[in-house]
């Protein structure tokens, strides 16, 4: 069997098996999904009680299929899983779960899924230079700088900054994807304004993931500095840029890039408490909110849209690695 054949089947396993784990997980949680609309209507001053309440829970578990046995349920998700039809929300009905991840998505990829990118080179980079012998001593000297912000939660960080930029300077708004009343479009001032209000989230996730990717790369890096194919590059003569980045942070950038596809399939499941604190309308903020509700069905379409992008980023950086280091099998 090829390489490309045991990684396909490989990605199709591992989304099987945590699609039925992303079914059965929300089921054994507590809380009910409808009882959760009858508070919400409850609060809203609705009538609920009696007869009345009845058939509203008669009505929603009919409506979602809650009321047909587990393995009934279970088939119906899987078959409409292979077909992205990820079912209503219970708790925004009659919205579609696929229709609110679409909204959502531009909003993570476009500010979390880039701030991670942006750390991890800058971060690979500044850990080469830690290990590497002929790096200016002025570099080191940002080696604390970066170590305690690595150790300081992102969300903690995220306080932080909005204190100091939004109460106390007030130069940056509090929160937010734009300023209230403006109505998307893809003009500059537009654009400028959404660029405003992302620096503080994407500041608290850079400052405290650069720390993280410079001990990763630093460790590798040292692995990588005794081999053979660096002494003979530099017997050769080959400049010391043509090294550093050919030979020794090319290899070593290996166990990095895996890392990297890892980050990059879980950035909405890990930023949900960043975009609680910023009220920023992405895929976590979605997640936060049907946990809340217990909304089975759009924490599984989420839940599943998580498992599918690290399948998917797993995938392609198990494709690419053999354009990255010749000795691992096609």
């Amino acid at each position: 069997m090829s390489y490309l054949s045991r990684r396909i089947i490989m990605f199709g396993i591992v989304v099987l098996l945590a699609a039925t784990a992303n079914f059965a997980i929300p089921r054994m949680a507590p809380g009910d999904p409808i009882g959760a609309v009858l508070e919400e209507l409850r609060a809203r001053g609705a009538s609920t009680g009696g007869a009345a309440e009845q058939e509203i829970v008669a009505a929603y578990r009919a409506r979602f299929g809650l009321d047909q046995p587990v393995f009934t349920q279970y088939i119906r998700f899987l078959v409409n899983t292979l077909r992205f039809d990820l079912g209503y929300s219970i708790s925004y009905y009659p919205q579609k779960v696929e229709s609110a991840l679409l909204r959502a998505l531009p909003w993570t990829v476009g500010l979390l899924a880039i701030s991670t990118v942006i750390s991890f080179a800058f971060g690979s980079f500044f850990g080469a230079l830690m290990a590497w012998p002929r790096t200016p001593a002025a570099v080191n000297r940002f080696v604390p700088f970066f170590m305690v912000l690595s150790a300081v939660p992102y969300y903690l960080l995220g306080l932080i900054l909005v204190y100091l930029f939004a109460f106390v300077m007030r130069l940056l708004p509090l929160g937010g994807a734009y300023s209230s009343g403006t109505i998307p479009t893809l003009d500059i001032d537009f654009l400028l304004d959404v660029i405003r209000h992302g620096i503080l989230p994407a500041l608290s996730i850079l400052l405290t993931s650069v720390g993280f990717w410079a001990l990763g790369m630093r460790g590798t890096m040292v692995t990588v500095l005794g081999e053979d194919y660096l002494t003979l590059a530099e017997a050769k003569g080959l400049s010391d840029r043509r090294v550093f980045f050919g030979y020794a942070m090319r290899n070593a950038l290996l166990p990095q890039v895996t890392s990297l596809a890892i980050a990059l399939g879980t950035v909405a499941s890990g930023s949900v408490l960043v975009e609680v604190v910023f009220a920023y309308p992405g895929v976590g903020w979605l997640l936060y909110n049907a946990l809340r509700s217990s909304d089975y069905y759009m924490v599984q379409g989420v839940a599943f849209f998580l498992i599918l992008t690290v399948a998917v980023s797993v995938l392609v950086v198990d494709l690419i690695y053999p354009l990255l280091d010749p000795r691992i099998e096609r």
